[in-house]
């Protein structure tokens, strides 16, 4: 090998040596470089680390795991305990003294090294200043360079237990406040799940239905329906409404459960359900309302009363109008009849014909004399009366018409009141009645008239009797009649209603009796049912035992037939007027007429000489006869008055009663009346 060979291969050596020389350099730079990236990365790891530990929010303790001496403590911890950190520094955990009485002694620490994680959820510690700290402890075991240590983290939650405890409170005090108005509650409550079972219930439920407290404590709902079904009136109809709100389960209901005290529940019934809607229980609402069901049925009574009594005065003032306009009428029929019948000779045809008119106008008197009573527009002259010798002085005639298949029992009070009343208006009274109650027993029977002091109460209000507190007389008639329903009741005293047979009744007979009998200042109430019989019972006020009754006085006896003074009639219907005045010349008297009381003024200012009587009608269109009667009674000091009329009017009568010293004549009147009662007028002293 030549020179030139060697150096080159020793060439080639020398850069292979080179070459890997400065690998070698190049690969030792490279791991100091990446160790000391490292070491940076440790040493920026380590201030990462640092930094959370000092900031951190939550106390931190660092401990050796193998003799629990405390490493490192972070500030929160040393500012929330108020040790400082040299106090911590290589002490035992239970040597701190914010630590001796919790759950960090040597036991503890030996757990927690066997477990590596321990957790204490509320801790209570006490500050070096004597503070009460609530705290979470939380501590887990892991390896820094081969060596093991324990972290505690300590939180304080104060704060967040003072929270917990606020809403605990509150939410106990809203619960106080729930059953508190579950057990004041009017109402019975009971609660069910989604199988009926009872959940709970109030006091107010136990109470309501009667329950023992055995069967509440069970909780049992079988035992409890059972119990319940006992109390009610119709128990099936009450099982069916539970059936069907369990087979609908998100539906409400209302209804009413009477039970058999005749108390009536108010029952409401409503589904619980959670936030998303699903049904999880029922709840049961029990209200008794049978005091509101009374008043309800009570307003009910007084406002078809009331429905009645305005019905009664519209057919009443109807009535009432008619009448006074028949009664003129009729008073011209009956007069002119007369008239005719004295023309005509014994033995006409015409006479008997005559005869049927008068007859027909007398019973069309009479329906007006019903009409008007019914109305309260008749005018009544009461007296006190002993009502016990009205019945027995009809009791003769009224055993007459009754005939021997029924049987008429008086049964009187011997210390019964006095009643301030018209007597031939009582007697129409009792007649009506007792010929009610023979009608209402075709086949006979009983009747029983009854009489008895009454002191009207408030149960004789509950009875529906519109009477106000106070003394009053009854007088009740009784038959074992047929009786009635209740829709003939509604309409009873109607005029013109009636239940007879086409041409076997007016419909007048009661319809006058209710008439006398308010007019009277008293009421009737009836008590009825079919098969079982009527009773009527009247009730007038007891007047004060002070004075004796009256007897009914004798007819007056006239001491004259005819007369010779001159007399005023004042009457606004023309046939009237000339009626009167043929009766009155008839009997001698000298007859001076006018429409009104402007003409009747004018007349007596154009007479000359005395005018004795004044006889005029009372309801006249512009001047009354009573402001007719006072005007003239100033030109006439000595003049004396006798009023004519067929309807009340207040110029002489108070609520239908005459006004004490009046003479009045009622219309319809045939000549005879009229010239009897001019004759008394004239008569009477002054």
């Amino acid at each position: 090998m030549s020179n030139e060979e060697t150096e080159s291969n020793k060439l080639v050596h020398e850069n292979e040596a080179l070459r890997r020389k400065v690998a070698a350099f190049q690969a030792d730079a490279r791991w100091f470089s990446e160790r000391k990236r490292g070491k940076r990365d440790l040493e920026a790891s380590e201030m990462r680390y640092r930094r959370l530990f000092e900031s951190a929010q939550d106390g931190i303790l660092i401990l050796d795991a193998d003799d629990g001496r405390i490493i490192d403590v972070n500030p929160f911890l040393v500012k929330l305990t108020g040790y400082s950190h040299e106090d911590f520094l290589g002490k035992h955990l239970w040597e701190i003294g914010s630590f001796k009485d919790i759950a960090a002694s040597r036991a503890s620490f030996a757990k927690l090294q066997a477990q590596s994680y321990v957790r204490y959820e509320n801790l209570p510690l006490e500050t070096r200043d004597g503070r009460k700290v609530d705290v979470e402890f939380v501590s887990n075991v892991y390896s820094v360079d081969s060596h093991n240590v324990i972290q505690c983290n300590i939180r304080d939650i104060t704060a967040r237990k003072f929270t917990e405890k606020r809403a605990d409170d509150e939410l106990k005090f809203r619960n106080l406040i729930l059953s508190t108005q579950l057990e004041v509650s009017i109402d019975g409550i009971l609660v069910v799940d989604v199988n009926g079972k009872i959940v709970s219930s109030n006091r107010r439920f136990a109470e309501l239905w009667d329950i023992p407290l055995e069967i509440m404590d069970s909780k049992s709902d079988e035992r409890f329906l059972q119990w319940v079904k006992e109390k009610l009136e119709d128990p099936e109809e009450f099982m069916g409404k539970v059936k069907y709100t369990y087979a609908n389960p998100n539906d409400k209901i209302r209804d009413e459960v009477v039970l058999k005290d005749s108390r009536t529940f108010d029952r409401y019934s409503a589904p619980m359900l959670d936030q998303d809607g699903k049904h999880f229980g029922r709840v049961w609402q029990f209200r008794d309302i049978t005091e509101r069901k009374r008043a309800e049925d009570e307003r009910e009574k007084l406002e078809q009363q009331l429905r009645s009594a305005q019905k009664m005065e519209a057919i009443g003032s109807l009535a009432g109008g008619v009448a006074h306009d028949f009664n003129n009428l009729i008073s011209v029929i009956l007069n002119y009849t007369e008239f005719a019948m004295e023309s005509a000779q014994m033995g006409d045809q015409l006479k008997d014909d005559l005869l049927e008119v008068k007859t027909a106008a007398e019973r069309a008197a009479v329906l007006t004399r019903q009409l008007l009573a019914f109305s309260r527009k008749q005018v009544l002259q009461p007296v006190l009366l002993d009502l016990n010798k009205i019945a027995v002085g009809v009791e003769k005639m009224l055993r007459r018409i009754l005939g021997e298949d029924i049987e008429l029992v008086l049964v009187l009070a011997p210390d019964l009141g006095t009643t301030l009343a018209d007597p031939g208006q009582i007697e129409q009274v009792f007649m009506n009645l007792v010929v009610n109650a023979r009608d209402a027993m075709p086949r006979g029977g009983k009747i029983t008239i009854e009489t008895t002091n009454v002191e009207v109460d408030d149960e004789h209000a509950a009875r529906g009797i519109d009477l106000k507190i106070g003394h009053y007389v009854e007088v009740a008639v009784a038959d074992t009649g047929c009786g009635m329903d209740e829709p003939t009741k509604a309409r009873l005293y109607e005029p013109f209603f009636t239940t007879k047979e086409k041409g076997k009744g007016t419909g007048l007979g009661l319809s006058t009796v209710y008439g006398i009998v308010k007019q009277s200042a008293g009421n009737i109430w009836v008590d009825s049912e079919p098969g079982v019989g009527t009773t009527f019972k009247i009730y007038l006020p007891r007047q004060p035992v002070t004075t004796q009754a009256a007897s009914i006085s004798a007819p007056v006896v006239l001491r004259r037939s005819t007369g010779n003074e001159t007399i005023l009639v004042v009457e606004d219907e023309e046939a009237l007027r000339k009626v009167a005045t043929r009766t009155l010349e008839a009997a001698g008297y000298t007859v001076l007429t006018a429409a009104n009381g402007d003409e009747a003024l004018l007349t007596c200012a154009q007479h000359v000489g005395d005018i004795p009587l004044l006889v005029t009608d009372v309801v006249m269109p512009r001047m009354s006869g009573r402001q007719l009667a006072e005007r003239l009674l100033e030109i006439l000091p000595e003049i004396k008055v006798l009023y004519m009329s067929g309807y009340t009017d207040d110029a002489i009568v108070h609520h239908g009663v005459l006004d004490a010293g009046t003479h009045f004549l009622s219309k319809p009147f045939t000549a005879a009346d009229l010239t009897q009662k001019v004759q008394e007028t004239l008569d009477a002293s002054c």
